[in-house]
Protein backbone atom coordinates (compact mmCIF):
# COMPACT_ATOMS: atom_id res chain seq x y z
CA UNK A 1 0.00 0.00 0.00
CA UNK A 2 1.39 3.34 -1.02
CA UNK A 3 2.14 5.67 1.67
CA UNK A 4 0.46 9.41 1.48
CA UNK A 5 2.35 12.75 1.93
CA UNK A 6 1.28 14.90 4.56
CA UNK A 7 0.27 17.44 1.84
CA UNK A 8 -1.76 14.58 0.05
CA UNK A 9 -3.34 13.50 3.66
CA UNK A 10 -4.37 17.41 4.70
CA UNK A 11 -6.36 17.20 0.88
CA UNK A 12 -7.90 14.06 1.97
CA UNK A 13 -9.02 15.10 5.95
CA UNK A 14 -10.41 18.18 3.61
CA UNK A 15 -12.47 16.27 0.50
CA UNK A 16 -13.25 12.55 2.29
CA UNK A 17 -16.73 11.99 3.01
CA UNK A 18 -15.04 8.50 5.02
CA UNK A 19 -15.40 6.15 2.14
CA UNK A 20 -12.22 5.88 -0.80
CA UNK A 21 -15.42 5.99 -3.53
CA UNK A 22 -16.60 8.92 -1.47
CA UNK A 23 -13.07 10.34 -1.48
CA UNK A 24 -12.39 9.80 -4.95
CA UNK A 25 -15.65 11.14 -6.42
CA UNK A 26 -14.67 14.26 -4.35
CA UNK A 27 -11.35 14.73 -5.79
CA UNK A 28 -12.86 13.98 -9.73
CA UNK A 29 -15.33 17.11 -9.04
CA UNK A 30 -12.69 19.21 -7.41
CA UNK A 31 -10.10 18.85 -10.12
CA UNK A 32 -13.04 19.48 -12.84
CA UNK A 33 -13.01 22.86 -11.17
CA UNK A 34 -9.79 24.16 -10.76
CA UNK A 35 -8.30 26.59 -13.46
CA UNK A 36 -4.63 25.75 -15.45
CA UNK A 37 -2.80 28.22 -12.78
CA UNK A 38 -3.71 25.55 -9.82
CA UNK A 39 -0.95 23.09 -10.92
CA UNK A 40 -0.10 22.03 -7.81
CA UNK A 41 -3.63 20.83 -6.27
CA UNK A 42 -4.63 18.97 -9.87
CA UNK A 43 -1.46 17.23 -9.15
CA UNK A 44 -2.00 16.47 -5.62
CA UNK A 45 -5.58 15.23 -6.45
CA UNK A 46 -3.82 13.24 -9.32
CA UNK A 47 -1.50 11.16 -7.26
CA UNK A 48 -4.17 10.74 -4.71
CA UNK A 49 -6.34 9.47 -7.05
CA UNK A 50 -2.98 6.71 -8.12
CA UNK A 51 -3.37 5.88 -4.71
CA UNK A 52 -6.10 5.14 -4.16
CA UNK A 53 -6.81 2.95 -6.99
CA UNK A 54 -3.64 0.47 -4.95
CA UNK A 55 -5.51 0.44 -1.82
CA UNK A 56 -8.84 -1.39 -0.64
CA UNK A 57 -11.84 0.17 0.83
CA UNK A 58 -11.19 -2.18 4.06
CA UNK A 59 -7.46 -0.51 3.83
CA UNK A 60 -8.75 2.65 3.57
CA UNK A 61 -11.12 2.17 6.44
CA UNK A 62 -8.14 1.39 8.56
CA UNK A 63 -6.02 4.45 7.62
CA UNK A 64 -6.25 7.03 10.11
CA UNK A 65 -5.92 10.53 8.32
CA UNK A 66 -6.50 12.81 11.37
CA UNK A 67 -4.12 13.68 13.87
Amino acid sequence: MSKFSSEEQLVIMLYSPGTRQGLTTELIEMKNQLTTSERKLRNLADSILEKLDTVTDQEFESLDFFP
